[in-house]
């Protein structure tokens, strides 16, 4: 495989409910306007998806439709929670094939590496002492593979007073955990509801906007931006580059203009 093809989709905020909407967009709808965006682009089908956390809106319920849309596209969905997901719902929920959960995957070249950074009762996130280690010990034991790193958690400063007091805790471990390793070539997340492209110390690092409503960015207090729902596409190639796009999509199902500000 001389190139790796994912497509990322991140903080769809579902509910059990099909039509429920936050921030005035149907999420379910939305997710599924998402998919048949992707579904329709020369780049499909690709050799994995990803679902980088808030899966569901406080609302086990949802996962179910996660289930449904995502479980008979015949490919691996490797999923993480969020600050808005249950965890062990999850898990309960999303159990077996094609579902993989918080865990390391290789795909030929590449090592995907899966991390939860939720933190019970809290929007921030945090990664566990053992989440470090099993961090460590997914870089250390590559075995000349590139690596992906996925959180849900922005484990860099997003320029928005607001979004960063619920950030990665223990950015500066992790960090400094990745800085230990040669072999990482980006970091990739959700929860920011906003597209970011940086780079630190030679690996990307990348946060995709939501299937759903977008953050305004730079923003001091809490604001949403008229963007439509999006995904990520990635080609992860076998010398290590990450050729990645964010794909607006234009046409999704639209509620009305009412807003829920929840924090993010």
């Amino acid at each position: 495989m001389s190139v790796l093809r994912l497509i990322q989709f991140t903080d769809p905020h579902l509910y059990g409910n099909e039509l429920e909407m936050l921030r005035g967009i149907a999420t379910l709808p939305a997710l599924k306007a998402a998919l048949a965006d992707a579904q329709s682009s020369t780049r499909w089908p690709p050799n994995a998806v990803l679902v980088t956390g808030d899966i569901v809106q406080d609302d086990p319920g949802g996962y179910a439709h996660l289930r449904r849309v995502l479980g008979s596209l015949g490919l691996p969905v490797l999923c993480i929670p969020g600050n808005h997901d249950e965890p062990q719902a999850m898990r309960r929920e999303l159990a077996g094939e094609p579902f993989v959960l918080d865990a390391v995957v290789d795909f030929s070249h590449w090592r995907i590496v899966q991390l939860d950074s939720s933190v019970p009762g809290s929007a921030s996130g945090r990664l566990s002492p053992q989440s470090l280690r099993q961090l460590e010990t997914a870089l250390q034991s590559a075995q000349g593979r590139h690596c992906l790193v996925c959180l849900h958690h922005h484990p860099v400063p997003m320029s928005s007073r607001w979004l960063d007091q619920v950030g990665l805790e223990n950015a500066t471990e992790f960090l400094a955990t990745l800085d230990r390793h040669r072999n990482v070539r980006a970091v990739l997340w959700g929860h920011v509801h906003q597209a970011y492209d940086g780079l630190r110390k030679d690996v990307r690092l990348l946060g995709t906007p939501s299937t759903c409503a977008q953050f305004l960015p730079h923003a001091d207090d809490f604001a949403l931006d008229r963007r439509p729902p999006a995904y990520r596409t990635l080609e992860l190639r076998a010398d290590g580059s990450v050729l990645t796009e964010v794909m607006w999509v234009e046409k999704r199902a639209a509620g009305s203009s009412r807003s829920a500000c929840s924090a993010a």
